[in-house]
């Protein structure tokens, strides 16, 4: 064999292994669920959209949770929504799958989703921090919970040190002021700067369309809402084409790995998130989360937060209010203001009906034992909390 056959047999192998690496088939692949039931578009919708996920890219395996469909992808079987979501709650809690998109999940109150998006400035992928869920009742503190977020989602996708601009909205000034002093305590913030000419981290429409910053913070309902113009500006809304979906749910403590869909997401947007779910696995989020709180917290991220809602607690002579017996919560009452939602609770509690605060897809919602859904219904009615 002459030495230039060798020299190309060595210079292959070098390249087929790191193709192999590439490609995941060196080590562990992340097994990536998705549920197939919920979509507008229907189940087929969902499945084209696994599919394709699964077909660009070998260091995932696509697991589909829902009813039986022709395909070669797995299938754990589920017939309806509410069960579809449980499944998907073994199948994370048994570390059977890594992570899992799905659509319409309810989430506890501090844990709301990080989204993912391409500009349509200059196609920059932006991450808006956040899309869904509630990170906090005040409007201030849960910005500032959502920038955490975001920069957990970021580190989680491999961007070491992201860039954070704030979206030019009411509070935003307080946000700034209450990541600066973080910053200033020891814990990294990276300030973008504005396009416009007088710069500064509070971003404008223009740093919007060009995807100035990494992560981009905003309050959840105006997260949620440019999500749907940059998923379907050139569709009128109905298909969602373009983007990476509403992302994962982050919070302190939140220990699975679940990520959101609009039911009207089209196949390219289910193959991305799909990606998305498999690369902030890969980056293993639930362990970068770990770190940057404790990190955040040694930089007296308490009592920041504490400082920020101060006015807002209770005189401490207020009569305490003591939680019934835990009981399993699968109902809900909806239609309850955010700023009300814990005081909602507490007037079920007084009550001896044990509720718990959290967030649906449509706001706020209590949950309750299904067998108890209508009894807190009339006392919520009667204390004034819905119509």
């Amino acid at each position: 064999m002459s030495d230039n056959n060798l020299k190309n047999m060595i210079g292959k192998a070098f390249s087929d292994i790191a193709d192999a690496i590439e490609s995941g088939q060196f080590g562990e692949k992340k097994r990536v669920g998705i549920t197939l039931l919920g979509s507008e578009h229907g189940v087929d919708n969902i499945l084209k959209g696994a599919e394709l996920a699964q077909s660009r890219d070998n260091s995932i395996e696509v697991v589909l949770i829902g009813p039986k469909v022709d395909t070669n992808l797995r299938v754990v079987e589920a017939n309806t929504e509410d069960e579809q979501h449980k499944v998907m709650e073994q199948l994370l809690d048994s570390k059977e799958i890594d992570s899992c998109v799905t659509m319409h999940y309810n989430f506890p109150i501090g844990v709301s989703t990080v989204g993912r998006v391409v500009t349509p400035g200059i196609g920059k992928e932006m991450i808006i921090a956040t899309t869904t869920g509630t990170s906090s009742a005040h409007r201030v503190e849960g910005m500032v919970k959502n920038a955490l977020y975001g920069i957990i989602t970021a580190k989680s996708l491999g961007i070491e040190d992201p860039t954070v601009g704030i979206l030019n909205l009411d509070g935003a000034r307080q946000v700034e002021k209450a990541l600066k002093e973080l910053n200033e305590n020891g814990y990294r913030v990276n300030f973008t700067e504005s396009l416009r000419a007088d710069g500064g981290a509070v971003m404008r429409g223009n740093d919007l369309l060009t995807g100035t910053p990494d992560v981009m913070v905003t309050d959840t309902l105006t997260g949620n809402l440019l999500m749907k113009i940059f998923s379907s500006f050139s569709t009128g809304g109905s298909y969602e084409a373009m983007g990476f979906g509403y992302g994962p749910g982050v919070g302190e403590g939140y220990d699975r790995t679940i990520l959101i869909l609009s039911r009207a997401s089209g196949v390219p947007v289910v193959a991305n998130a799909i990606s998305y779910a498999g690369q902030v696995a890969k980056g293993d989020i639930k362990k970068v989360s770990k770190d940057e709180f404790n990190a955040a917290k040694s930089a007296k991220l308490s009592d920041i937060l504490s400082s920020l809602t101060k006015e807002k607690k209770k005189d401490d002579d207020e009569e305490e209010v003591v939680a019934p017996e835990k009981e399993i919560v699968t109902g809900s009452v909806s239609g309850i203001d955010i700023l009300d939602l814990e005081d909602a609770v507490k007037a079920l509690w007084k009550n001896g009906v044990y509720a718990e605060s959290g967030m649906g897809c449509t706001g706020p919602i209590v949950m309750i034992n299904e067998a108890k859904v209508d009894t807190a219904f009339e006392i919520l009615k009667k204390e004034g909390y819905v119509s």
